[in-house]
């Protein structure tokens, strides 16, 4: 069995998990609290760790963010991908088999190469 990594302490990873998904969405403080309802102090202090935020504000946050609640809390690293589950897309997708929805996603990220996006 190969060795497990240490799961880090979400607590740690979290302000920074926070700040990366912000600035990878290129939203300042305050775009983000008005996005997800949440004063502008409050993300502040989640962002520097003197702050935790509760179930519901990190469920806020996820959705402002376009993450996922485990990539804030550090179960995953992959920010990208994640659509909500009320999205149409999302749930159409969803529906596929997994030829269907290997072509889906090969339809996807040719779109968005084609717009000058780069595939990561």
């Amino acid at each position: 069995m190969p060795p497990s990594r240490p799961t880090p302490n979400p607590s740690e990873i979290f302000p920074a998990r926070l700040r990366a998904a912000r600035e990878l969405r290129t939203l300042n403080q305050e775009e983000l609290a008005d996005r997800s309802k949440l004063q502008a102090s409050a993300i502040s202090h989640f962002e520097t760790g003197n702050r935790k935020p509760s179930f519901d504000n990190l469920r806020r946050l996820a959705d402002a963010l376009g993450v996922s609640t485990d990539y804030l809390l550090g179960r995953t690293d992959v920010a990208e991908g994640y659509a909500a589950p009320s999205d149409p897309l999302y749930r159409d997708f969803q529906k596929l088999n997994k030829d269907n929805r290997d072509v889906a996603s090969r339809i996807i990220r040719s779109l968005g190469i084609s717009h000058g996006k780069d595939e990561t």
